[in-house]
């Protein structure tokens, strides 16, 4: 039975890497196969465990208490998403993002390539590198008019928005899984992976700047966006940003899980952008004459734009990692792979190049089972940096280069040929550099 739940786990994370090619959306096998294998468990009764992480060892028990412990666990990374994703969408509803614009003062293509790789390594520490990446193009397609040009940019934005989200709680979802899942805490994580984030990212920005397409100047004038800019957009960046920010702070403070906190900053920006946009609206109002305000108001506006597919994906996969996790594959997996490669530096730095070619997501929810190290043991700043950072080697190996690809149809192979070998020299330096600073450290 193993062998047929393991069997069924792979052909759904097949046909997830295989997505654009089968044309079948991913959370369509994620939310099958998860169905399946807990069916599978259930109707056949299968033995299920917790790890106890004090014994790193497996310890029986019943299916309703290790079924409801993963949703909860799973729960608590969705609610935080979805906080997140409307705080950003309030903000876009103001247009605040057209704010970042007026950091761009330079002509120069070396000047511009530093600008927007810094803003995604800043930016995408705040509001996640997918959101960054998608932020950083739309400014970009109004900033550089020569196609070829813009998806050099739009290469090395990629290559600094994984980095810049590998070592903040909040900026990339593997991160915020390990964070929220008590692996790692902000301070430890800040204080292991900022230095090799930077490096992963300045490395190739530094030796992009020598190469023929950022020489020279840009020949069209800066335009504004033809959207204009709201009086409030750039209040509404500040308050966003500064409330995303907040959450670790909250979590620190009160030590509960970061989605309250996240909820705290979402009904603090909501009371702003309902103040700023003057409609009168309530979290509980649901009589018809809230039908006649609902389209005025940003908080429905930013709910309604909810990318809920992403949702429902990682609920799918999560749980899905988390059956064979409750079966003690994972488990299992990991003595097995310790036996084989004893040296646990080269098996997350394979995580990280494997992370280039399927989804890292689900690499990230079987090393936490796999793994029973206590928190803020470094094997988990590792993990964070190369499922974070090790994406950008292919531009299908994270959101930001499958957001970016789509946005600016950059094909697969341009990339692999001209930024693919600048990301693993990024890789490889932030690497090297984590496991100096670890080795001093301790």
């Amino acid at each position: 039975m193993e062998i047929t739940l393991i069997t069924i786990f792979t052909l759904g994370y097949l046909a997830i890497t295989l997505e654009h090619s089968l044309k079948i959306d991913k959370l369509i096998p994620a939310l099958a196969m998860m169905s399946i294998l807990w069916a599978l468990i259930s109707f056949f009764h299968l033995p299920v465990f917790e790890v106890d992480t004090l014994l790193k060892q497996l310890k029986p028990t019943h299916l309703d208490e290790i079924l409801l412990h993963h949703l909860g666990k799973t729960a608590e990374i969705i609610i935080f998403l979805l906080g997140a994703m409307t705080i950003v969408e309030i903000i876009d509803y103001f247009n605040g993002f057209a704010t970042i614009k007026s950091f761009i003062k330079t002509k120069s293509k070396k000047g511009l390539l530093f600008i927007f790789s810094s803003l995604a390594f800043i930016l995408s520490a705040i509001i996640d590198n997918l959101t960054a990446t998608i932020v950083l193009i739309t400014i970009l397609q109004k900033v550089i008019k020569d196609r070829n040009t813009r998806i050099w940019f739009a290469g090395l934005i990629i290559i600094s928005a994984n980095s810049g989200g590998a070592w903040s709680p909040i900026g990339d979802l593997t991160t915020t899984m390990l964070w929220i899942g008590n692996k790692v805490t902000t301070a430890k994580l800040i204080m292991y992976l900022l230095i090799p984030s930077l490096v992963c990212m300045m490395v190739p920005v530094f030796l992009a700047s020598t190469l023929t397409a950022f020489k020279g100047d840009i020949a069209d004038e800066l335009d504004e966006f033809e959207s204009g800019t709201h009086k409030y957009g750039a209040p509404m960046l500040y308050i966003g940003l500064s409330a995303i920010i907040f959450v670790p702070v909250f979590k620190n403070i009160t030590h509960l899980p970061p989605y309250m906190g996240m909820m705290l900053s979402l009904a603090l920006v909501a009371i702003f952008a309902e103040y700023f946009s003057s409609a009168k609206f309530g979290f509980t109002s649901i009589d018809q004459e809230h039908d006649e305000y609902s389209s005025h108001s940003p908080v429905h506006s930013s709910l309604s734009k909810i990318e809920l597919p992403s949702i429902l994906f990682f609920f799918g996969i999560l749980l899905a990692v988390a059956a064979l996790e409750s079966l003690g594959l994972l488990f299992e997996f990991a003595d097995s792979l310790y036996t084989a490669i004893p040296n646990s530096d080269i098996v997350v730095m394979l995580l990280g190049i494997g992370s280039a070619i399927i989804d890292n997501v689900p690499l990230v929810a079987a090393s936490m089972g796999m793994f029973s190290e206590i928190i803020d043991d470094p094997l988990w700043h590792f993990i964070a940096f190369s499922a974070g950072t090790g994406g950008s080697m292919l531009i299908i190996g994270s959101a930001a280069g499958v957001v970016a690809m789509g946005m600016l149809r950059i094909d697969f192979f341009w990339y692999l040929k001209k930024i693919s070998w600048l990301a693993l020299i990024g890789f490889i330096a932030g690497s090297l550099t984590f496991i100096l600073m670890r080795d001093l450290i301790l």
